[in-house]
This record gives structure tokens, C-alpha cells and sequence, in this order.
């Protein structure tokens, strides 16, 4: 029987979350995100600053485009998707140090990360069931 605190230490090493690569990335973390959706889902929005790479195409694309020994997230839409999954099995037969975003990319926007399309990037109204509204004061 697996120990239940390998067990949760091994989920957390192939999994992260929106708040956890919001902060990596705000950090300076080297971390490379990769939106594994459709053309037409990725045109909709995506995490600002995200390199779009449908999973089907990881194994011919991300040894060229993308360094072997980058951290990468990956992420789909939605819990409700495995894209995310496909798309870090393909990463991890690549041999590189790949996590899920779990939540995917409706969570980063409920959460009230910007978003980035066509128009530029935006930040939509942070889901007061997923994420704190933070109120700003002026330093």
C-alpha cells in the first residue's frame, strides 16, 4: 500500500494550478505554458504569454521549438477536458519535466489572470467561487 504522503507528493509533482503558475510566472520562474487546444479555442483566448501547441502536434513541434530541459505546464479548457493529460503524456515521453494545470484554462480566467486574444490581453472579473477579489490600495 502507497503511503498517503508520497502518494499526494507525487500528485503535486506532476500537477499545478492556476494561483501556482499566476505566482511562478509573476516570480520570473522560467516556465514555459502550452495551450494543447484547438486553433479555434486558442483564437477564443489563452493564458497570456502561452505558446499554443495542440496535442497532437507536441511530438514532432516541442523538440524543436521548446528546450529539453524547460519546465512546462500544459493546459486544456477545463477540468472537464484531458487534452491537458494527453498533452503532458506526450511532453513526458519527450523526457521533459512537464505538469498539468489542473482547473485548465476556464479556472485561470475565473480566477481573473489575464487572458490574452486577438485584441490584446484582458483580465475578466475574478468568479467569487473560485478566487478572492483582492481590492487595491493606493502605496
Amino acid at each position: 500500500m502507497i503511503d498517503r504522503a508520497d502518494y499526494y507528493a507525487a500528485k503535486l509533482s506532476y500537477e499545478t494550478d492556476a494561483s501556482d503558475v499566476h505566482a511562478a510566472l509573476r516570480a520570473g520562474e522560467d516556465l514555459i505554458v502550452v495551450d494543447v487546444r484547438s486553433d479555434e479555442a486558442w483564437a477564443q483566448g489563452r493564458v497570456s504569454g502561452a505558446v499554443h501547441m495542440h496535442y497532437s502536434e507536441i511530438t514532432t513541434r516541442a523538440p524543436v521549438e521548446i528546450p529539453r530541459d524547460a519546465a512546462v505546464v500544459v493546459y486544456c479548457w477545463s477540468p472537464g477536458c484531458n487534452a491537458g493529460a494527453k498533452g503532458a503524456l506526450e511532453f513526458a515521453r519527450l523526457g521533459y519535466d512537464v505538469r498539468e494545470m489542473i482547473g485548465g484554462f476556464e479556472y485561470w480566467v475565473r480566477e481573473g489572470y489575464p487572458v490574452e486574444d486577438a485584441d490584446g490581453v484582458h483580465r475578466r472579473p475574478v468568479d467569487p467561487l473560485t478566487g478572492i477579489a483582492r481590492v487595491r490600495t493606493r502605496a
